[in-house]
């Protein structure tokens, strides 16, 4: 095949993991499916990376173009300019500094608009003190946590950035964006692309800076206490400084975890409605059993820590519900994400290396609307049964942030735990019964649930594990509601709910998107700059 220098020649091959990830090996490779030999190609281009492991050998299949001259300059950057909207119009108030609200902030750039970032916890450097004390000293700062700060809850709880959501908004786009503020190109080829932990607090920040560059504010330690609300419009936000803050539009992209907000839109009565979610415990396993069972091999070698997807659907009194794992994070750790005191809540992360000796893993079950109580609390019934179970852990843990847990093996035969293992979490473990948590419905999904993924994955349901609770924040218990079309409030106007705590996203990369559209959707209704 001719190759004209524009011209790519696509590529697609299995290889060895000991080839796929050597760099030399897999470039002569690459040329040699192509009919070519080294010297001959002027670059090539790896497109995708994943693993196959259905085989008795696990193989990386790889996709790639291959250029014999000038790879076309957009492969390789900058492809994003922001320009300068300190003059602008019209500006834009956006509720929280997480993916849906920072992406909003530079796409609102992007169209001409203003905007203003107000974000109730700290900054991402400095925010990690208070993380640090509330793992090794207990201290919950309502304001300042793993859900609460710049960033949101991804940034310091993993970074996992796959979503199915693609119909949603332009992944690559987002991903580019992550990759000109310092994430590693790798997230642009692998299948599951993932940050991690201790790479994302850099990215977070640069994206900041490309905010407050192009003229934009992000103002932290800005809590929102009250809405300036006038007949049905949504004018602006009264901080709990007592400042009033005014724009033309409201994007609210305060994350799942933002309580006070929900609280907030029902004492003045604008519409929210109890949403589905789930709830469920983590599960810890030694990340070489996960190795060993997903890649049928001794040790994994050049291969990523080994992770699962798993889900059964489960009978209890006469109700069926699906029961999946959540968040699996391999090579990681489970971390505390309370967001207030006298409540134990669990998540889990990786670092970018994926090299502690851990996997864990959210086990959760499927809450309905029929499990909450809505007669009592009405669109917050489902944040109360979360409160509910959080505080029990926290009550049956010993009052701290040290959390329930149990053997799995212990936890299917219904059966104390003597002792517990090791674990990555890093402020401690009490042996509970986790049916006094749970309650008696949601303990026995759970073992269902348990018991079939152990006929899956030899030794998974086994006392090699243990089950750490709870893992109560999943996704939002309430959805916001919005216009299909125009993304704005069906009775509030000005006001465009946003991201994972609206009820819109599940994940860093869908609520990017979705702030996205809803900074175009403010474009559309406040007209140009």
């Amino acid at each position: 095949m001719s190759l004209s220098p524009s011209t790519a020649q696509e590529i697609e091959l299995l290889l060895p993991p000991e080839q796929a990830y050597d760099e030399l090996a897999r470039y002569e490779a690459l040329l040699a499916a192509a009919g070519l030999r080294p010297g001959q190609a002027d670059f090539v281009h790896l497109r995708k990376r994943s693993v196959d492991a259905r085989g008795r050998q696990p193989l990386v299949r790889l996709r790639a173009d291959i250029y014999r001259q000038r790879p076309p300059a957009e492969l390789f950057g900058p492809w994003f300019t922001f320009p300068d909207v300190r003059q602008a119009t019209r500006t834009v108030l956006i509720v929280g500094a997480g993916p849906a609200g920072l992406f909003a902030a530079l796409r609102a750039i992007e169209l001409g608009i203003r905007p203003i970032v107000v974000e109730r916890g700290k900054d991402v450097r400095t925010r990690r003190r208070d993380l640090a004390a509330l793992n090794k000293e207990h201290v919950v700062n309502p304001d300042s946590n793993y859900c609460f700060g710049e960033g949101g809850a991804g940034t310091y709880s993993d970074g996992k950035l796959y979503t199915r959501a693609t119909k949603r908004g332009d992944v690559q786009r987002v991903l580019r964006l992550l990759v000109q503020h310092g994430a590693t190109p790798d997230i642009l080829v692998d299948a599951h692309p993932h940050i991690g932990t201790n790479k994302l607090p850099a990215v977070v920040a640069a994206l900041r800076d490309s905010v407050r560059e192009a003229g934009g504010q992000v103002l932290f330690e800005t809590r929102v206490d009250d809405l300036i609300l006038t007949d049905n419009c949504l004018r602006g936000v009264v901080t709990a400084a007592g400042e009033e803050l005014t724009a033309d539009a409201v994007i609210l992209a305060t994350g799942h975890s933002a309580r006070d907000i929900y609280e907030l839109l029902h004492r003045r009565d604008v519409l929210i409605e109890a949403k589905p979610f789930a709830l469920g415990v983590r599960v810890e396993h030694p990340q070489q059993l996960i190795d060993q069972a997903q890649y049928r091999r001794p040790d994994r070698g050049p291969l990523p820590a080994a992770s699962y997807a798993l889900v059964h659907q489960t009978q209890v009194q006469n109700e069926q519900r699906g029961v999946f794992s959540f968040c699996m994070c391999p090579g990681g750790f489970i971390v505390p994400a309370a967001t207030a005191p006298g409540e134990v809540v669990v998540n889990g992360m990786s670092p970018s290396r994926r090299d502690s000796r851990f996997a864990n893993s959210g086990i959760v079950a499927a809450v309905e609307l029929s499990d909450m109580d809505l007669r009592q609390h009405g669109p917050l019934a489902g944040l109360h049964l979360q409160q509910q179970i959080e505080q029990r852990a926290c009550l049956l843990a010993g009052n701290s942030q040290r959390a329930p847990a149990q053997l799995l093996g212990d936890f299917l035969k219904k059966k104390t735990s003597a002792q517990l293992l090791e674990t990555s979490y890093q402020p401690g473990l009490v042996s509970v019964p986790m049916d006094e948590v749970l309650g008696a419905n949601l303990a026995d999904r759970l073992r269902q649930g348990f018991a079939n993924f152990g006929r899956k994955i030899p030794g998974y349901a086994t006392n090699v594990a243990q089950i750490v609770g709870v893992e109560s924040r999943t996704s939002s218990p309430v959805r916001i509601p919005r216009d299909r079309d125009t993304l704005e409030h069906p009775v509030v106007r000005g006001l465009f709910p946003c991201g994972e705590g609206a009820g819109y996203a599940g994940g860093i990369v869908s609520a990017a998107m979705d702030g996205e559209r809803c900074a175009e959707a403010v474009r559309a209704m406040v007209g140009a700059a």
